[in-house]
């Protein structure tokens, strides 16, 4: 190969001292440093807590199964299909693939055709005879030309590389988008689930105000207690009936969020029909932190990023040596068509271009590609410790939030037998109310608390279940999505 190129330079008149002096190729710069301080496992797997993931059972891809509802697979199904972000990724990758086919296409040879034809008339006066005449002329031609640069230093080939790598991390920013998609769907969901159950809770508690408010207006009536009472009552249900309107709001606005997240026009989406919170599983066996080089899409596509950007460092290096170019053609023109085929024109051209007075520009893309690669790699380390992070933070959260919730279901317990101490207290006349109503908007409040505080543990499952990533976007492709 080196001997060809060698001897064409010389048919070019170019003279070259030593052919030991081409530069070589240039290879793959991708850094291979080791990640530092990179876990081998999980926090949570060497603390011994209740909660590891030994005692779990196996992780299920499709994670929202695990809900065991299907009204939440037919949304989140839904979802994946119509939602406008995961369509517009689409559309992004189909405009990426076709950058890499054309970056491709300087591999192969340039060919064209051109055909002309053309038709004059001229009138001329004859000096002799003074008479005018008039000549007619039609020409014909056809041509082929066809040009090739030699990738001799591998530059149309990084090209192809680098397109064809970012034509891969765009397809990871799909399942990326694919798994955040799915995890909001879940949110909102349980979102609204928790809205409902908040709601029923608050009407409840308002029928129980309603109920001491009337054994506080029987003993007014009877002169046992005094108008301070019945106020202090009237207060506690007057602040239950203000909170449910906010509780409505959230409820319809979760929905709009929601149809969004579909792809439809909020207001259409029908109404839940689940009303109260599952309970949460085991943790799953999580794996190790060396599986979400694997199963997290955004990690993928930061890899792949950094090997891109790689390769068109490999580009600039190629851009500062000659490029080599070969053009050929064959043209052919006659006044009859007839004669189109008869004799042909044939040009072969080889030319050599060096970059000479533009080297300072060559060499700080180069400088630049260099700098751009390093920050890649920085982006690449920076995207998988983080994502190490949100699952050592979703793992604590929800190990923390069971302890809370344990704790706090024990404390709704003792507030509710406060509470009926007091009543009893009071009935007999041994207190006042204001004790009595303390001790029910305690009890009260806890419950509220509770519901939110279940809420929170179902969302931090989720964030586990996102933060862990998957393989299950991997089976989709474009379907309807490219219709």
């Amino acid at each position: 190969m080196e001997k060809n190129i060698y001897l064409l330079l010389i048919l070019m008149g170019v003279t070259v001292p030593l052919l030991s002096c081409l530069p070589k190729r240039q290879s793959n710069t991708l850094h291979t440093e080791k990640l530092q301080n990179f876990p081998d496992s999980y926090s949570i797997s060497q603390q011994g807590w209740e909660y590891q993931d030994k005692q779990g059972p196996e992780y299920q891809d499709k994670w929202w199964k695990t809900f065991n509802s299907e009204e939440l697979n037919i949304l989140i199904e839904k979802a994946l299909t119509n939602n406008f972000s995961i369509i517009e990724a689409w559309c992004r990758l189909r405009q990426v693939r076709a950058q890499a086919v054309k970056a491709g296409a300087g591999l192969y040879p340039d060919i064209s055709v051109n055909v002309e034809a053309s038709k004059s008339r001229q009138r001329s006066e004859n000096p002799v005879t003074q008479k005018l005449s008039t000549s007619a002329g039609e020409n014909y031609a056809l041509g082929l030309a066809g040009s090739y640069e030699l990738d001799f230093w591998g530059k149309i080939h990084s090209e192809k590389q680098a397109a064809r790598l970012e034509s891969m991390a765009t397809r990871q920013d799909i399942n990326t988008a694919a798994m955040s998609i799915a995890a909001q769907t879940t949110e909102h969901w349980i979102n609204i689930i928790s809205q409902k159950a908040k709601k029923d809770l608050l009407q409840e508690q308002l029928n129980t105000n309603l109920i001491f408010l009337d054994l506080v207006k029987l003993r007014f009536r009877k002169s046992l207690v005094s108008a301070l009472d019945v106020l202090q009552q009237q207060q506690a249900v007057e602040k239950v009936k203000a909170v449910i309107p906010l509780i409505e709001a959230r409820e319809q606005t979760l929905l709009h969020e929601l149809a969004l997240l579909l792809g439809r026009a909020p207001g259409t989406i029908e109404d839940m029909v689940t009303t109260k919170l599952s309970k949460i599983n085991k943790v799953p066996r999580i794996g190790l932190p060396a599986d979400l080089l694997t199963k997290r899409p955004d990690v993928q596509a930061a890899y792949l990023r950094l090997q891109v950007s790689d390769r068109q460092l490999a580009t600039a290096k190629a851009n500062q040596f000659p490029a080599i170019r070969l053009s050929a053609r064959a043209l052919y023109s006659a006044t009859e068509l007839a004669n189109i085929f008869d004799t042909w024109l044939l040009n072969l051209a080889g030319s050599l271009t060096a970059p000479v007075f533009n080297r300072q520009r060559l060499k700080a893309e180069v400088d630049r590609s260099k700098a751009v690669t390093d920050q890649k790699l920085i982006t690449y380390r920076r995207t998988l410790l983080t994502a190490i992070k949100e699952v050592e933070n979703a793992l604590i959260q929800e190990e923390k939030h069971c302890r809370h919730i344990n704790a706090l279901q024990s404390q709704i317990s003792l507030a509710e037998q406060a509470l009926e101490k007091a009543r009893q207290r009071y009935l007999k006349g041994l207190i006042d109310y204001l004790p009595v109503l303390t001790e029910l908007l305690k009890a009260q409040n806890l419950q509220n608390d509770l519901i939110q505080r279940r809420t929170e543990l179902l969302i931090y499952r989720v964030n586990l279940h996102r933060a862990l990533g998957g393989t299950w976007m991997n089976n989709p492709e474009e379907g309807n999505n490219e219709q």
